[in-house]
């Protein structure tokens, strides 16, 4: 039997460190080496207990979840998933963590056995997840595979994201290289809570060249902008007489909300001309079933690379389903990204 995943469990309040522990030892897979009252406290664990994974609090006295992440990166780097309030300020100091070398995050539980039930299931899955990955800093491939041509001088009617656990800061390196004057409407969708993606919209559009929001439902898809998937709904693209619209609505019993697979499949019923899809690093599949569609439908499909990937689970699935015209590394994509239009 392999060794299980060596859990360090920082935050400030006993109760959720206790209750953090025993949810992750529920799995065999997973033993619990110590536990951290503040960020000064967790470095200093870090560096005497070597564990595989570490759950960070966001606000803590002493020293907060970001410093600690800083420090932990820069002294003995290690897999970090911060666990952070559903708020506005818990999005932005999350976001910040991220930025900072933190590969993922939760948020805290609610009240309620089947909410508590829940959130323990992703917190363990999460963790397995996390502990499996082999590098901690993405690395550029050493070429890209390629499985059909890209023509040259291609150019899109649209473009659309979908990426999951270590989204955030994938969607920020891409969107980042966009020039101003993109010529492309942009659709991304991130699987985040619905106190997030507003504020990774803001985020990203500070950061950006190109415009960033959060969609509303019945906006117009433009050159130039980036439209973000609320958290907690479904996004879907439809042709009206006025071109292009987004609906957004409460969705049905998708897993995901917003759910990749949806956006992709929406593109593929209504988007006469080219669409090129993109899947970045993400847990499990969404995404596949609509990359199938759009590719029936003559769309081009790029998949991040498993060595840049947090997680090869979503890209894995698009490329072992034949479905991937091009596998690249994160930097590669957003190199090339550039060119398209």
């Amino acid at each position: 039997m392999a060794e299980p995943v060596r859990v360090l469990v920082v935050d400030d309040s006993s109760f959720f460190r206790k209750r953090i522990s025993r949810y992750l030892e529920e799995s065999p897979e997973i033993k619990v080496v110590g536990e951290a009252a503040d960020g000064a406290e967790a470095v200093q664990l870090n560096r005497a207990l070597s564990p595989d994974v570490i759950t960070m609090d966001v606000a803590m006295p002493v020293m907060d979840g970001i410093s600690a992440v800083r420090r932990i990166m820069a002294e003995h780097a290690t897999r970090i998933i911060m666990i952070s309030a559903m708020t506005r300020e818990g999005a932005q100091a999350t976001l910040n963590a991220l930025d900072a070398g933190a590969l993922d995050f939760l948020t805290k539980m609610t009240d309620g056995q089947d909410a508590a039930a829940g959130f323990g299931n992703l917190l363990r899955a999460r963790v397995l997840e996390i502990a499996r990955r082999r590098k901690l800093q993405p690395l550029e491939s050493p070429a890209p595979v390629v499985r059909r041509g890209l023509r040259a001088n291609e150019r899109y009617d649209l473009i659309m994201i979908g990426a999951s656990t270590g989204g955030p800061v994938a969607v920020q390196d891409v969107l980042s290289q966009l020039p101003a004057n993109c010529p492309v409407p942009v659709m991304v969708a991130v699987h985040m809570p619905k106190t997030f993606t507003g504020t990774f919209a803001e985020r990203l559009d500070a950061l950006c060249a190109v415009r960033v929001r959060e969609a509303s439902d019945g906006d117009l898809l433009r050159p130039g902008e980036v439209l973000v998937a609320p958290g907690g709904k479904q996004t879907e693209v439809v042709k009206r007489q006025s071109g292009l619209q987004v609906r957004v609505s409460e969705g049905g019993d998708n897993l995901y909300k917003p759910c990749i697979d949806l956006m992709f499949g929406s593109a593929a019923e209504h988007v006469d001309g080219p669409v090129l899809a993109i899947v970045l690093t993400g847990m499990g599949h969404d995404g596949e079933k609509g990359a199938a569609l759009l590719k029936r439908k003559g769309a081009q499909v790029w998949a991040q690379d498993e060595s840049t990937s947090v997680v090869y689970g979503m890209p894995a699935a698009v490329a072992r389903s034949g479905l991937a015209d091009r596998i690249l590394s994160l930097p590669s994509i957003a190199r090339e990204l550039r060119e398209v239009g």
